[in-house]
């Protein structure tokens, strides 16, 4: 129940969802109830200038920014240092793309592949740990984990050292779901790579879940604080930075609220 009304809500709540509500919401008022007309208008215009103020202005940036700077600092594993295993966090991958034209298809999100594939060649002694099912409400059961576990041995991982995780639906029972199958040991080093900006909700959950990870983010969308001065060449891209952050920072309060993480805000 909980994934089910997570994804509804944050398709509605994700402002360029708001900002289309609050659109033909005005219109409907503008066109069938006189005395709101006014309402409407003001309705109308704010949605507007919405669409308008997150498409161009660097808004998105300003709220994703913190979630990326979050972790950006913390040391990263050295060559000599000894790893039990790496956890590639799924959400890279598009299953129903290659599901039509097979292969592996990536999305933005590769980096989490590329990085953690780079990452398990200096850590030959390290297990793989692929963990990501079926993410979405409309993605037609599309299996990710068999198409990304033969990749990996493409690229050259030993099939001995890959594990994975297929039944995970969001981060929350990735953190579970792939503690329970590799069974950390205490004083074992554990990294875990995924976006910048989802690392912090990662390893709040993470962390919740009694798996104690090294955070590895990657997938930056960010340049540096001089984002924040950066206005955006098309609407449609600035829409997708502000609902991507926006999402996250709604991930943080809900999973803080309803107990699946002990933190609002985990650092590290």
């Amino acid at each position: 129940m909980f994934y089910v009304v997570s994804k509804v809500l944050t398709l509605i709540l994700q402002p360029s969802s708001l900002f289309l509500i609050m659109i033909v919401a005005g219109l409907v008022l503008i066109g069938r109830v006189e005395r709101r007309r006014r309402t409407g208008f003001t309705l109308a215009i704010l949605g507007v200038a919405g669409y308008i103020a997150a498409g161009i202005l660097p808004l998105g940036n300003l709220l994703i920014l913190p979630l990326e700077q979050r972790y950006a600092g913390v040391q990263q594993p050295q060559a000599t240092d000894k790893i039990a295993g790496i956890i590639l966090l799924g959400g890279f991958e598009d299953g129903w793309v290659a599901k039509g034209r097979g292969g592996v298809a990536l999305n933005e999100a590769g980096e989490r592949l590329t990085e953690g594939v780079r990452l398990a060649f200096k850590h030959p002694e390290a297990k793989v740990i692929f963990t990501g099912g079926v993410g979405g409400l409309i993605s037609g059961g599309t299996d990710a984990a068999t198409p990304i576990g033969t990749l990996l041995q493409d690229l050259g991982i030993a099939s001995d050292r890959i594990v994975l995780e297929g039944k995970s639906r969001n981060t929350i029972e990735n953190a579970v779901f792939t503690r329970a199958l590799v069974d950390p040991k205490p004083g074992e080093t554990w990294v875990l790579v995924t976006s910048a900006y989802h690392m912090p909700r990662s390893m709040g959950v993470f962390r919740h879940a009694g798996f104690d990870v090294v955070p590895y983010p990657v997938d930056y969308r960010t340049h540096s604080e001089a984002d924040l001065m950066r206005l955006f060449e098309t609407i449609g891209d600035g829409l997708k930075r502000t609902d991507l952050a926006a999402k996250e920072w709604m991930g943080l309060a809900v999973y803080w609220l309803t107990g699946r993480s002990d933190e609002l805000f985990p650092g590290p």
